[in-house]
């Protein structure tokens, strides 16, 4: 496909069809490739060739839910027919009827350029227009139900005008990779026993060109400049963006998207996003994308009422809005509908070389009653709360991906007790391959909020996750979600003065990248941000200039190293095997130990955790069968703004049962730290 798209593209040539004003990057950029040099122009005078690049097999597929590469075929694709270039123009509207292409090439005449229904009745409209070139802007005039008449953007769109301009945009998606050494090894980096240490990032707001500029942005050039050498310095595994599809609000900070196959113009073209991924590869990083596939906004562009009807949605609004975000729900029973999702989540793992998807709000797509009242929801046909065609939707989904792409993850935001999130279909799971534990999140964030002197009393809130943890494939979140909307940024929940709110910070890091499962740090979490996140502005990087939070962000940089060498704390992390309990005896004095295990003995961790801003010496702890030897960490280490004054140079040992083998372990344990023995 690649290769076919390179010499289609080689051969029409042209430069922006000499007519689009908009085709801009942010930095104010003509972004057309270079290798259009020609100016050509459509002539209207000539009618729309009726011409297919559909087949029997792809309409039934399309239909029935199980077509997963539909943007091979819709939307928009540059063709050579009879000698001649153009641009083939396939869109489905089963209630249209009429539809035409519209854009600047026609001074945006609705009917000068009619694409016609196919004669299976499938609802999908296609033609072929001679002469029109790559880099135009377009919409399609769609009049529909009742004579309704739309400008509607191509739902297959690879490429849109920046808002706040809505047309889509012809584009070429070739693209030479240089990323083949990762992608030849990536499944050791993307499995379930690698080490995971995700960043989450917003585009937009992790660095600004004019930080007080909310229309000031990095493009994804100046991106791999900026951004991929900090990742790789702070030693993450991934990176997950949120959500890059085309949006026209920022303020929904991606998650109302109404381009599900192109990349943000906000940064540049889609070429420009490859870059960015290729770059991020080639040092060694997987790239996650946030994806959403549980609701779109009702922009008049976008596919809300697509033709008049409710086309992409429900059509009864108990099942098809959602209250919470003033969006539409997609109708999973429709299998075109179906179709587009999966053949969405395919696109970006296809064309992108991402390495996983995350998945949005899943809980809302599972429960009929997400967020509705009595009355206002309908049980299923068996009485129940869940969305039949969701559920099923969703095993599809992971079933193709997982069949397609082995050596990616899927990973579900799910909030309830639903069973199986992580588990394989044919255990009756939903077939994704982690979950966010957002039990774990609470439950850390309430425990690490208290005054210490509290904390002996909440301790089985600390540890009840390891009652329940091996149920799912879990990923621990601190996410966007916990540092907006009041919550306060992360180092202001901790307790205590300016001292202690560090300690506890670095306290609760090593926790988290010491418990088992995968995990997830939003931006400026790493170094301390003191304000909550605003998708207007910037990270606060003038922080970096004060020690506490310079040193901090070294912090979980030693985390992240730790974490990759040490096969203890990843080999195992989601069997049971790999987790031992060894003390929560001692309430009274919040000292919580345990132990990470590896395939091998000698690769054991064990991780001391000092609750209460009390230095204690001469620690008692009892193993048995192995010796801890060395001090691996310390987080209340100079290096990190610790005191620097309690540390374990020796580890005192004493054989205190022979027939037991067990010993009996003298610690050094700085208040509000963490020690991890190896």
């Amino acid at each position: 496909m690649a290769s076919q798209k390179k010499d289609m593209g080689a051969e029409m040539k042209g430069k922006n069809g000499g007519n689009n004003k908009n085709l801009l990057s942010p930095s104010g950029e003509d972004t057309t490739p270079s290798k259009y040099e020609e100016t050509h122009f459509v002539d209207t005078s000539k009618p729309v060739w009726t011409y297919s690049l559909l087949n029997d097999e792809d309409i039934i597929n399309f239909q029935q839910g199980t077509h997963y590469s539909i943007y091979k075929k819709f939307g928009s694709h540059t063709l050579q027919v009879n000698n001649v270039w153009g641009m083939y123009f396939c869109v489905w509207a089963p209630n249209a009827t009429r539809v035409s292409v519209i854009g600047h090439f026609n001074k945006w005449e609705p009917h000068l350029h009619p694409l016609t229904p196919r004669w299976d009745k499938s609802g999908i409209w296609e033609g072929f227009i001679p002469g029109f070139n790559l880099g135009e802007a377009y919409k399609y005039h769609i009049t529909g139900f009742e004579e309704r008449e739309t400008e509607k953007g191509d739902p297959l769109a690879n490429f849109w005008e920046k808002r706040p301009h809505t047309a889509s945009i012809t584009w070429d998606m070739y693209y030479e990779w240089h990323d083949q050494e990762w992608m030849s090894t990536r499944k050791k980096h993307n499995a379930l026993d690698a080490p995971w240490s995700v960043y989450e990032v917003h585009l937009a707001s992790w660095q600004r060109p004019v930080p007080t500029d909310e229309e000031s942005y990095n493009t994804y050039d100046q991106l791999c400049e900026l951004l991929v050498p900090y990742v790789k310095e702070m030693g993450f595994t991934h990176v997950e963006f949120m959500p890059v599809m085309e949006h026209p609000f920022d303020g929904s900070w991606g998650y109302q998207c109404t381009g599900f196959f192109a990349a943000t113009s906000r940064f540049g073209d889609p070429q420009g996003l490859m870059r960015l991924i290729d770059a991020f590869h080639q040092q060694g990083i997987g790239v996650i994308f946030d994806w959403v596939p549980s609701h779109f906004p009702y922009d008049a562009h976008g596919l809300y009422m697509f033709d008049g009807t409710h086309t992409y949605e429900y059509a009864d609004m108990r099942k098809g809005f959602h209250p919470d975000w003033n969006s539409y729900i997609f109708n999973y029973k429709r299998g075109e509908v179906k179709s587009f999702l999966i053949s969405s989540a395919r696109f970006w793992l296809d064309l992108f070389h991402i390495d996983g998807i995350r998945v949005d709000a899943v809980s809302s797509m599972l429960k009929l009653n997400y967020s509705r009242e009595e009355g206002e929801w309908e049980p299923n046909e068996f009485g129940g709360d869940g969305n039949l065609e969701a559920i099923a939707f969703l095993k599809d989904l992971n079933e193709t991906i997982f069949r397609d792409f082995p050596d990616v993850q899927t990973i579900a935001e799910e909030a309830t007790d639903w069973p199986g999130i992580s588990r394989p279909t044919w255990q009756d799971g939903l077939g994704f391959g982690m979950k966010w534990m957002m039990g774990w999140m609470h439950d850390t964030l309430d425990y690490f909020k208290l005054d210490p002197l509290l904390r002996p009393g909440s301790q089985d809130k600390f540890s009840f996750s390891m009652m329940y943890f091996y149920d799912e494939n879990f990923m621990l979140p601190l996410s966007h979600d916990e540092v907006v909307h009041g919550k306060s940024p992360m180092l202001y929940k901790m307790p205590g003065d300016e001292w202690q709110k560090f300690a506890n910070l670095r306290l609760m890091y090593t926790y988290m990248w010491t418990h088992p499962g995968a995990k997830l740090l939003f931006m400026g979490d790493e170094f301390g941000q003191t304000s909550e996140w605003n998708y207007k502005g910037e990270l606060d990087w003038s922080l970096l200039q004060y020690e506490g939070h310079r040193l901090l962000k070294d912090c979980v940089s030693r985390l992240n190293q730790l974490l990759c060498a040490e096969p203890a704390l990843y080999e195992l992390q989601f069997d049971p095997a790999g987790f031992e309990w060894v003390d929560l005896n001692h309430r009274a004095e919040s000292v919580i130990v345990y132990c990470r295990k590896g395939k091998k003995q000698e690769d054991d961790l064990l991780i001391i955790l000092n609750m209460t801003p009390v230095v204690r010496n001469n620690w008692e702890i009892y193993i048995d069968k192995k010796l801890y030897t060395k001090e691996l960490f310390n987080s209340d280490s100079s290096s990190f703004w610790g005191t620097g004054t309690v540390f374990n140079p020796d580890i005192r040992a004493s054989l205190v049962d022979k027939d037991k083998l067990r010993y009996r372990l003298q610690v050094n344990l700085p208040a509000l730290g963490a020690v991890i023995l190896k």
